[in-house]
């Protein structure tokens, strides 16, 4: 079966050549140029204060999921006129409604997306109560360039390409997206059971993405095709502007977290985004610069053996953008050390495994010009924490309301520990200190969280 969290994008960045922002999604207020802004510009360190007027409605979860389920079953209904088709279980995801069903026997997955936001933000409020919702939904799925429309193109193309793997599109139809069921072990489950392998794994992975890597394949995703949603670097921007960036790091946690946990937490994150801010202006390299095609989404969990690690691997949830070509790398391993930390399968097995990440990025290194390479691994190390903080805080911010996959139940147990993590590592790159002694600390404190 597919990997237990099967993503969908958040709200588009605006930027151009990218379809247009939904009604809900706000511009990123990231910071520009290359001096550093002082700290109240990024964060502000002063509690969020209550709003006297009338909190409006926000959608009811229930009515969300039974609107989403309705779609699934009209939409399997019009492709399948003939077929006997079977709602099976809703699939956990923070970010969007995801279904597997059977249609004649086969088993698919079905994905629907509300106006290309998470289903965080959307049972948030931000896009309004859910009258608004509904209605401006139905004009969304109609509207070309939608999330779904794209990543079913996404799909599409790799199949053609034939490298990356990629699982089937079954059908598309009312903004619902219908792939093919991948069974077998993920990257996931062979990190966990076979660590000692892991340098193997990771540089086998990055080899079948090795035609998106070349700059000549840059071409074949054009401006309106892209999935800007699943940047690292927008999604940060958007989460943490200048605006509402304070107002979401203090609510962090309301409905999740540990009173006493929740502002070691809140207090740790408020600190690690000002840094983050402050890094990604002064220590990488503009978005135009240096652009290849990444993958977008790449996580163990996307990526399934289905003959085992002798066959090819399939590769499931696109998220193609033009990036610089750290992102798929960084995200890569920030999502293998959360599922450790989510995981805790033991010192030993945390040990081999980030011994395996080390070997991987040091080939990635190796093929570099010399003068590069320190920089190249900076990048690497703040797009690894800025990923980590990304997911990290929207598990945090789900409502109790919203079913959540478990490994980000778990992620939430360690928050503070990820946290801290975090706050040390941005705390010796703000400082200037040796990059590569930096790594070497992330590697040991990456061990550190799987124990």
């Amino acid at each position: 079966m597919h990997g237990s969290s099967r993503q969908v994008g958040r709200s588009s960045t605006g930027q151009p050549g990218a379809p247009p922002q939904p009604p809900c999604a706000h511009p990123p207020g990231a910071p520009g140029g290359i001096h550093p802004l002082p700290l109240e510009a990024y964060v502000s360190t002063t509690a969020v204060s209550t709003s006297p007027g009338p909190v409006p409605p926000v959608p009811d979860a229930d009515e969300v999921f039974a609107f989403a389920a309705r779609e699934i079953a009209a939409a399997a209904a019009g492709l399948w006129p003939r077929a006997d088709v079977d709602l099976g279980d809703h699939v956990p995801s923070v970010t969007g409604y995801v279904r597997r069903i059977r249609v004649d026997g086969r088993t698919l997955y079905a994905k629907y997306a509300f106006l290309g936001v998470s289903l965080v933000s959307l049972l948030r409020g931000a896009c309004g109560p859910w009258p608004d919702v509904r209605a401006a939904q139905q004009a969304y799925v109609q509207r070309p360039g939608a999330l779904m429309d794209r990543e079913a193109a996404q799909l599409r193309l790799l199949a053609q390409l034939d490298s990356p793997r990629v699982c089937p599109v079954a059908g598309l139809a009312r903004g619902v997206l219908f792939t093919e069921s991948v069974t077998g072990p993920t990257l996931a489950d062979l990190l966990l059971q076979r660590p000692h392998d892991a340098a193997d794994l990771l540089e086998g992975l990055f080899g079948e993405l090795r035609r998106l890597h070349r700059p000549s394949a840059a071409r074949l995703l054009g401006p309106a095709r892209g999935i800007g949603e699943h940047s690292i670097r927008g999604t940060f921007q958007r989460k943490f502007n200048g605006l509402s960036g304070p107002t979401y790091v203090e609510r962090l946690g309301a409905e999740r977290c540990a009173p006493g946990d929740r502002a070691l937490v809140v207090g740790l994150l408020r600190d690690v985004v000002v840094r983050l801010h402050r890094l990604q202006a002064t220590g990488l390299p503009q978005q135009a610069s240096r652009r290849v095609l990444a993958y977008g989404d790449l996580k163990p969990e996307h990526v399934v053996f289905p003959e085992g690690t002798s066959g090819q691997p399939v590769f499931i949830d696109p998220g193609l953008l033009l990036a610089p070509p750290t992102v798929d790398a960084a995200k890569l391993i920030s999502r293998t050390v959360l599922l450790l930390a989510a995981a805790r399968p033991g010192a030993g097995t945390g040990q081999q495994a980030m011994r395996g990440v080390g070997a991987f990025a040091a080939a990635r290194a190796d093929v570099l010009p010399a003068r590069v390479r320190r920089s190249w691994l900076r990048e690497l190390l703040v797009l690894w924490l800025m990923d980590s903080v990304n997911i990290l805080t929207t598990y945090l911010s789900a409502p109790g309301v919203l079913p959540m996959p478990g490994r980000g139940s778990a992620l939430i147990g360690r928050a503070v520990d990820l946290c801290r993590m975090a706050d040390q590592l941005s705390s010796e790159l703000a400082a200037g200190a040796d990059t590569r002694a930096v790594w070497e600390s992330a590697l040991g404190l990456a061990q550190a969280v799987a124990a």
